[in-house]
């Protein structure tokens, strides 16, 4: 199984997402990440879904949801032809005798801090999958105590539009 980034474009209207959602649940598929959210166009919203399946099943489920009638354009958008990026938020001990340490990490992988506490930093770090892997790795040993991370957004690399084509199609 490999994973693989959909890019769908869908009427903005109530129910959409559940509609989809359950297209892959009834095939048996998990959603490894989701995001879902206005384009430049208020009565279009993008999905970027990934997902861990085989190449056919995942040609199967691309034909259906390109049968629903909300569901405009669906692209799969592979890793060296598109900008991937998630948000992390990171709450990390971080007291007197260990915030200089914490801090330099954060510079290090270009995160900011968000918020400062007494006994804890809260970090904003955006970027790839693997680089922020590579930051929960090296802030673990002071210890996080909570986590939280967007979905998984990708756009095409290049001045060509898919909201544009998917407009002009439909």
């Amino acid at each position: 199984m490999s994973k693989h980034t959909l890019s769908v474009l869908v009427e903005n209207k109530p129910g959409v997402l559940a509609r989809i959602a359950a297209l892959f649940s009834r095939r048996g598929f998990n959603i490894d990440s989701l995001a879902v959210g206005e384009t430049e166009h208020a009565e279009v919203s993008r999905m970027t879904v990934v997902v861990d399946v085989e190449d056919l099943p995942l040609e199967q489920v691309t034909k259906q949801l390109n049968k629903l009638v909300e569901v405009l354009k669906v692209v799969e958008l592979e890793a060296g032809s598109a900008v991937q990026r998630q948000v992390m938020l990171i709450k990390v001990r971080a007291d007197a005798a260990t915030r200089s340490q914490v801090l330099e990490m954060v510079q290090m992988f270009r995160a900011k801090v968000v918020d400062v506490a007494t006994e804890s930093l809260t970090i904003e770090a955006t970027g790839t999958s693997e680089k922020l892997t590579a930051l929960l790795e090296v802030l673990e040993p002071f210890g996080v105590r909570e986590l939280v991370q967007s979905g998984m957004v990708a756009v095409g690399r290049g001045p060509r539009s898919i909201t544009d084509r998917a407009l002009r199609s439909a």
